[in-house]
């Protein structure tokens, strides 16, 4: 058993999976325009070009089928389009190599892959992470608010099942933010991107016991439908711009469903259909 797990304990039959920026806590917009972006271009000195490439970054990590990917996925991917079409980015293809073999992609992974290469380009990265964990951390708590409808639906999923929190973020301001609107009481475990991949998170949670027609995934972008799909448990989307119609409708019929074992199937299809017709 991984030690991502230990000292959680199954209490119930039926699992939910939480994915929280841009599905619990509606900060997907501000920390992509505001922080990510921005360090970018400082980071790399981009200004000469800054106005279409924060438009770019906003539309991988937003409103296209990439939205929600990881940090440092995105950044390989929008750097290799610098290159291309901008300025020479120095020692791309350690980046490139460290997103697609590393099983950890932390502040901490990448440290200990500096460490091993010395990369010029690894060090501006973890630079920038470190700089955009600070913006994050300095947004004031007010501005960064779970939609509306989440506390009733976790405190309901919370009753009838054990609730992980799974994320891809940093572990700091998921739990400041968590505790800020007093989430962490309808919250059992939460694993955040030092403790892995979502979906090996799924995977080590399963180990514990539970039916996988018992454990269901919520989430906005399509890292957390993949990470259901390589589990083989159910999906439910949150809607980008129908946040909180998504979560009534998680509240009033999905959880139900999960629990009859009637998610499956048309309902779950239909909802699968609806997620993906919302990203452009």
């Amino acid at each position: 058993m991984s030690k991502i797990c230990d000292g959680f304990i199954k209490r119930n039959d039926y699992l939910f999976c939480i994915d929280s920026d841009g599905c619990v806590m509606n900060t997907m917009d501000i920390k992509h325009i505001r922080c990510f972006g921005p360090c970018m271009v400082e980071e790399w000195e981009l200004f000469e070009w800054e106005e279409p490439i924060l438009k770019r970054w906003n539309e991988i990590n937003l409103y296209t089928i990439t939205r929600g990917i990881n940090r440092f996925k995105a950044l390989a991917k929008i750097l290799r389009e610098i290159n291309t079409k901008y300025c020479v980015i120095d020692d791309l293809e350690m980046l490139e190599k460290w997103v697609n073999e590393s099983f950890e992609l932390s502040n901490a992974a990448l440290e200990r892959a500096i460490a091993m290469s010395g990369s010029s380009c690894l060090k501006k990265v973890f630079s920038w992470s470190l700089k955009v964990n600070e913006m994050i951390q300095n947004l004031s708590l007010d501005e960064k608010e779970p939609f509306s409808g989440v506390r009733a639906s976790l405190e309901y999923a919370h009753i009838v099942g054990d609730v992980a929190v799974i994320s891809s973020a940093n572990r700091q301001a998921v739990m400041q933010e968590w505790e800020k609107y007093g989430l962490l009481d309808y919250v059992d475990i939460v694993l955040t991107q030092d403790n892995g991949s979502k979906a090996h998170c799924i995977q080590e949670l399963l180990k514990k016991g539970y039916d996988k027609e018992h454990v269901i995934m919520v989430g906005d972008a399509p890292g957390d439908q993949e990470a259901a799909k390589r589990n083989d448990v159910y999906f439910y989307p949150i809607l980008v711009g129908h946040e909180e119609e998504s979560w009534k409708e998680f509240n009033d019929l999905a959880i139900g469903r999960l629990c009859d074992r009637t998610y499956g199937g048309s309902y779950q299809i239909k909802k699968e259909a609806e997620f993906m017709n919302n990203l452009k």
